[in-house]
């Protein structure tokens, strides 16, 4: 049976000029009350300013039990990899085993590379820098004092303490073009992308599995998973509206452009609820949602959905 997720409004918060977080951890009870299978945050520093994802994870995890946690997703090239481990082997334990880091390296666009300029990271060796980062962090998760070398220098090192699970969180990819599914395939435990149809997403997902399989690693234990955004309407007008709205103002550029990179959903519940659909029966194993406003009528709309497709 396929998992839900749904993510936080931290970006649009920050935009609002409503940064308080206490709504944002009684959206992460209400989603958990209202049966949602995981929770999610997204992360940029400047580029699309929000709350530090990791952080805001901790005290989602303190006012959770069941939910998982994840990233949706982390940029690990920004982050120097010693200190990431920590943090995550931290947040694993805070939220006893639940957590998921959705990784990516972001697009390319003009607020993006000034981002990682301002981080002082080279924009052009962030793939590299992502899967070294990555490698690190799982030797220094095994808790065993590690020798490194390469683009950060480690002798002997060890974090404490390690994950709540043995080895650390699952790492999903999150790029839907053809590198990002080979990378996958050969590195990391999921497949995260927002770009694939339902009748696109099959046949990428078995470019995943092979890549898993040419590297010798089990096909079947990536979980193929989907971020979709959606804004639900019985007004499929008014809904249309408000996703152009939510899109050019999340990313500052015309919304036609991004709904051409990314899919988004407007309309009313029965017709979301067949598009969340046919990602399952694509073989989607868990569906995150973003919302385009409106998050506590989304949620119970989204619950409801949930119910009447049996998830």
């Amino acid at each position: 049976m396929p998992k839900l997720g749904y993510l936080l409004p931290t970006r649009e918060r920050v935009m609002e000029n409503q940064p308080e977080t206490g709504s944002l951890l009684a959206l992460a009870e209400r989603a958990e009350a209202l049966g949602f299978d995981s929770i999610w945050v997204g992360d940029s520093v400047t580029a699309r300013p929000r709350h530090d994802p990791l952080t805001l994870l901790a005290a989602v995890a303190a006012r959770t039990r069941r939910a998982e946690l994840g990233t949706a997703v982390l940029l690990p090239a920004l982050r120097n990899p010693v200190l990431l481990a920590h943090q995550v082997a931290t947040l694993d334990r805070i939220a006893e085993g639940r957590l998921i880091l959705g990784i990516g390296i972001a697009a390319d666009m003009p607020a993006i590379r000034r981002e990682f300029e301002a981080t002082g990271v080279p924009f052009d060796k962030r793939v590299g820098r992502m899967n070294e980062a990555m490698r690190l962090c799982r030797a220094l998760w095994s808790g065993k004092p590690i020798d490194w070398e390469g683009l950060w220098t480690v002798k002997q090192g060890t974090v404490g303490p390690t994950p709540h699970r043995p080895g650390g969180p699952p790492i999903w990819f999150g790029g839907g073009l053809p590198a990002g599914r080979q990378r996958t395939g050969r590195l990391y435990d999921g497949w995260f992308p927002n770009l694939p149809t339902p009748e696109e997403y099959p046949v990428q997902m078995e470019e995943v599995r092979a890549a898993a399989r040419a590297a010798g690693r089990d096909p079947k234990a990536i979980t193929a998973a989907m971020y979709l955004t959606l804004a639900i309407d019985d007004d499929a007008a008014r809904a249309d509206a408000r996703i152009n709205s939510y899109l050019e103002h999340y990313y500052n550029v015309p919304a036609a452009g991004m709904r051409a990179r990314q899919r988004a959903f407007a309309g009313p519940a029965a017709k979301a609820a067949a598009w969340i659909e046919s990602y399952a029966n694509a073989g989607v194993g868990h569906v995150m949602l973003r919302f385009a406003g409106d998050h506590e009528r989304h949620l119970e709309v989204a619950s409801r959905i949930r119910r009447d497709l049996g998830w």
